[in-house]
């Protein structure tokens, strides 16, 4: 059985970014948003969901997580997601 994982990207009441891995995007959100999520967003709820992606692996979802957050600017990030949004 593949077990799929997503990378996620919220913005942050305070129009920051928060980028991040889950096997279940909605839990995730929810987690988030009831202030036990990421100590990063802890203090700037609420977050809204703009994207995620779907990987067959948690390694595959987390590696993209890293590459995200480590290459891109916040411009290039937005970029990105306005490109591979899915309608």
């Amino acid at each position: 059985m593949v077990n799929k994982a997503y990378m996620y990207v919220v913005e942050c009441s305070d129009g920051t970014l928060y980028t991040g891995y889950t096997t279940d995007v909605d839990r995730r959100i929810q987690t988030h948003n009831a202030g036990k999520g990421a100590k990063y967003t802890r203090n700037r709820l609420p977050v809204t969901l703009l994207y995620q992606e779907e990987f067959d692996s948690k390694k595959e979802a987390m590696s993209a997580e890293a590459l995200f957050k480590r290459r891109l600017n916040r411009q290039q990030k937005l970029d990105y997601i306005k490109e591979h949004r899915e309608n």
